[in-house]
């Protein structure tokens, strides 16, 4: 077992250990890695997770690694070879992330003192959601052209992939998956609430097999029309139905990487921290995919003090690991304008990737948690993982028919405090560390790098001095325009086409797009889908 009693395995070091995956709800197990990249989703709705997290015991080994080369000693500990030869993943890695500005790909900015910033946006799209789903796009490519070689007509396996957005997924998606061929890509967004930048992103595409819905609703309300549309029997007998959200273990796979990177990073720039050490990251969330990637790098070997989770207004994920209670509605225990009101609904903030209400990611934290605690017992690991399951089913449950589970026992919350802590971030916050650092340091943050940095700052404060924190910077400011230009207006020296636009995204509004507008109703989608992949396959 690894630390803290979770299943894990050692790495050999040769990559020839088989990696076989299980769903958070305890039904489904057994699977490789093509079978949950293309499912994505659990039959019984759960999410996939390694049957073990791998023991990277070689790890300080990988120090003076490129990102590509890191990339590959991270993944091949998770994808058995006999599903994809070595020679073929740094490939797909090296494909995958030749598009990006950086010659580093994901660059560790030193801030002031004691914090650094992991710029995350220099992929395709400005967004971290590029280090993931150029990676994706490229694994769906390799397996279905490998399941179509010789076939021809409707005898070729078309995949028909569908994501919800609130805001960054989309056009990494998109980008990632565009003109491939044997895949249609559907991504639902909330209508009028993406920033007009990431919406452009999206919609002028016009390859083919690319199509945007705007959805009458919230990102909750286009998260779950996408689950429900995998577990819908009527629309799986005749799609293949594949998921781009953090739902796919691929997705949070890629992710591990730039942990570990920005890990070794900090220790070639900074000459008082050393291989070994410990570092605080801090990530501003809302589906917690992102620091759950981290957490896997954690079980992994990386030395890790604590994970921050920064969240906004909609602040579901601070208030569990607060009182340990996850609910949809904060309990009301001052006056409504201390609490944000009686209204169960997301908030629309200035950091709307964020504006989230339940986070799909963190079942897969749930699992562990209650993987460790099912470990008490003393009973053998199968008993362990079933037990798991089954208390990961009930709380989603409660989560569905009461809006909220808990207070978990108080061992799956101490559990979860020994590798997490968490910030709730204000607009008004929000907007007064965009104007504190560019005023200050001349950088500009855009509002979720803000508050990630914001709560990195009260840890600084609260925490060993000496202690660094990564904080992880998650788009371009130029995709908020109107958040920095809101917290930057008054400020002489700042104007944002010299300072923030880049030239990629000049004159984006002017293009022609290509939308369609849906009520937030799940089987009017599925027929849109439906007909629309019809379409492509007759055209």
């Amino acid at each position: 077992m690894a630390a803290n009693g979770l299943p894990a395995r050692a790495s050999a070091g040769t990559h020839t250990l088989s990696q076989r995956y299980l769903s958070t709800r305890g039904e489904d197990n057994d699977f490789s890695f093509e079978d949950v990249v293309l499912k994505g989703l659990a039959s019984d709705g759960g999410l996939y997770i390694p049957e073990e997290v791998p023991k990277a015991t070689d790890w300080q080994q990988w120090k003076d690694l490129s990102f590509n080369d890191l990339a590959y000693e991270v993944m091949s500990l998770y994808i058995s070879p006999s599903e994809i030869p070595p020679a073929d993943l740094k490939d797909i890695i090296a494909r995958s992330y030749s598009t990006f500005r950086s010659a580093e790909t994901t660059p560790l900015v030193h801030l002031k003192d004691n914090l650094w910033l992991l710029e995350l946006f220099h992929g395709p799209t400005f967004a971290f959601k590029d280090v993931a789903l150029q990676f994706l796009g490229n694994l769906f490519e390799y397996f279905l052209i490998r399941k179509n070689e010789g076939k021809t007509g409707t005898d070729r396996h078309h995949l028909t992939v569908v994501g919800a957005t609130s805001g960054d997924t989309g056009s990494a998606a998109i980008y990632g998956l565009r003109g491939k061929k044997d895949v249609s890509v559907f991504i639902l967004h909330p209508k009028g609430r993406v920033s007009p930048i990431q919406e452009a992103q999206m919609t002028t595409v016009l390859d083919s097999n690319v199509h945007n819905l705007a959805v009458t609703g919230t990102f909750d309300d286009c998260q779950d029309i996408v689950k429900v549309l995998f577990a819908d029997p009527e629309i799986n007998k005749t799609h293949n139905l594949g998921a781009v959200n953090s739902i796919n273990w691929a997705r949070i796979l890629a992710q591990i990487v730039y942990y570990f990177y920005s890990y070794f990073s900090l220790a070639k720039s900074n000459p008082s921290f050393s291989v070994g050490d410990k570092v605080r990251f801090v990530v501003p969330t809302g589906n917690f995919g992102d620091v759950l990637a981290g957490y896997f790098a954690y079980r992994m070997g990386l030395p890790v003090d604590k994970f921050v989770v920064a969240t906004n207004e909609n602040d579901i994920l601070d208030r569990f690991f607060k009182t340990g209670r996850y609910e949809k509605k904060p309990m009301i225990t001052a006056a409504p304008a201390a609490t944000g009101g009686e209204d169960a609904g997301v908030k629309e903030t200035l950091s709307p990737a964020m504006d989230i209400l339940v986070s799909s990611n963190f079942e897969r934290l749930l699992w562990f948690l209650a993987y460790e605690f099912a470990e008490t017992a003393g009973m053998d690991d199968e008993w362990n993982k079933k037990q798991a399951g089954q208390e990961v089913t009930q709380w989603l449950k409660d989560l569905k028919t009461k809006g909220g589970f808990g207070p978990v026992y108080q061992d799956v919350i101490s559990s979860a405090r020994r590798s997490f802590e968490s910030e709730r971030v204000s607009d008004a916050q929000t907007v007064d560390t965009i104007k504190g650092f560019y005023n200050n340091l001349q950088y500009v943050l855009d509002p979720h790098s803000a508050v990630g940095v914001t709560a990195s700052e009260r840890s600084i404060a609260r925490s060993d001095s000496k202690l660094p924190h990564i904080s992880l910077s998650t788009a371009h400011p130029a995709k908020f325009a109107g958040a920095v230009e809101l917290a930057l207006k008054e400020e002489p020296s700042f104007n944002f086409t010299e300072k923030v636009l880049p030239a990629e995204f000049v004159g984006l509004d002017k293009r022609e797009k290509r939308l369609t507008e849906v009520e937030n109703d799940w089987q009017k989608v599925r027929d849109i889908v439906r007909n629309l992949v019809d379409e492509e396959l007759k055209a």
